[in-house]
């Protein structure tokens, strides 16, 4: 679709690191946005931009209909994230909120555009060497956010197929960059007490997605007509071993550089067995008293995190320049330092000397 004046592009999760940079193109594009946005969510940036804000959330079925009101295109990004805690409440936001959502914008019957941004956590977890979209989604997922990607993604293509809603779908990797106030500072945290070690050699590839690029291909996706009920993958396209990526945050951060690995095989193992006392203490502790381990919290180390740092994560984008016209224009080396100077002047880089 070609926007015009009188069109508005509905964004969900608009204060996170995808959806703020959406706002933001948009705004660059003089493109009308609104935002559905909780009232405790730091608004700052979306104010500044002149977006539209609609409060509530995915399951606010009332503040849905306010938000979906004369809607053209949709952007969602909103999902509940994380590696831990009971698939229930993954799914109230990522799949009964899905499906509030497009119901919305189907009732108010003016959308022509919905770009949903699953996740390349879809795929089966295992190792990945240029893995493409005929591949089927997995809904055995290794946790709560991955099993519940999967199954809003399928949710999606049920309403692409039945109700023939215009949408296409993007399956980004792991997105990094400016605005991220959740994975780069545990890292960095990680790496200042000295408690990183990689697992395996380090050597495998990370499915790294620069926001910016994500960006772009959101966009691209928002002007072709032609590929409408079509997924995605999108990436850098230019991968880097998890030592590079790791190194480069640790040196960019004036931290050391880790050094020591634990092997593949004995991280799984440690996994499994953390992973069961952490789901039997969370289940039947019954007190949740401060010298006590915290419940609901993620193990060191469990499935999903041997996945994020032990397996090969190359996926090929190939389908996405050729149909998109997708063309990566930032690159690692420069995307992950302007994600780290960022958080630098956000104040989340924590100093030894503090």
């Amino acid at each position: 679709m070609e926007f015009q004046s009188d069109d508005i592009l509905l964004v969900t999760g608009a204060t996170g690191l995808v959806g703020s940079h959406v706002c933001q193109r948009a705004r660059e594009l003089g493109i009308q946005t609104r935002a559905l946005v909780r009232e405790s969510s730091d608004k700052t940036l979306l104010s500044e931009w002149g977006v539209d804000l609609v409060y509530g959330d995915l399951n606010d079925l009332e503040a849905l209909d306010q938000a979906a009101r004369g809607v053209t295109a949709l952007v969602h990004c909103a999902a509940k994230v994380g590696d831990w805690g009971p698939v229930e409440k993954y799914r109230k936001v990522n799949v009964d909120g899905t499906r509030a959502l497009l119901e919305a914008v189907e009732k108010a019957g003016t959308v022509k555009r919905v770009v949903h941004v699953s996740s390349l956590g879809v795929y089966q977890a295992r190792d990945h060497h240029g893995t493409d979209e005929t591949e089927p989604v997995s809904v055995s997922g290794i946790d709560g956010y991955t099993l519940t990607k999967a199954e809003s993604e399928l949710l999606v293509r049920k309403h692409i197929d039945e109700k023939k809603l215009p949408a296409i779908i993007l399956r980004p990797g792991f997105i990094y960059g400016p605005r991220d106030r959740t994975v780069l500072p545990r890292i960095t945290e990680r790496l200042r007490i000295g408690g990183f070690k990689f697992l395996g050699t380090g050597k495998t590839l990370l499915n790294n997605t620069y926001v910016s690029n994500l960006v772009d291909a959101i966009f691209l996706a928002l002007e072709k007509d032609e590929h409408i009920g079509e997924v995605f993958n999108i990436t850098d396209g230019s991968l880097v071993t998890k030592r590079e990526f790791i190194s480069s945050i640790a040196s960019l951060a004036g931290y050391p550089v880790p050094e020591n690995n634990v092997p593949l095989f004995v991280a799984k193992s440690l996994a499994v067995q953390m992973e069961f006392w952490q789901r039997l203490y969370d289940r039947w502790c019954p007190f949740d008293w401060y010298w006590l381990p915290e419940k609901n919290k993620a193990p060191l180390l469990n499935n999903a995190r041997i996945k994020f740092l032990g397996l090969n994560l190359d996926f090929s984008i190939e389908k996405a320049k050729q149909k998109l016209g997708y063309k990566p224009k930032v690159q690692f080396e420069t995307g992950i330092q302007q994600a780290i100077g960022w958080c630098r002047e956000a104040g989340l880089l924590v100093k030894d000397e503090d």
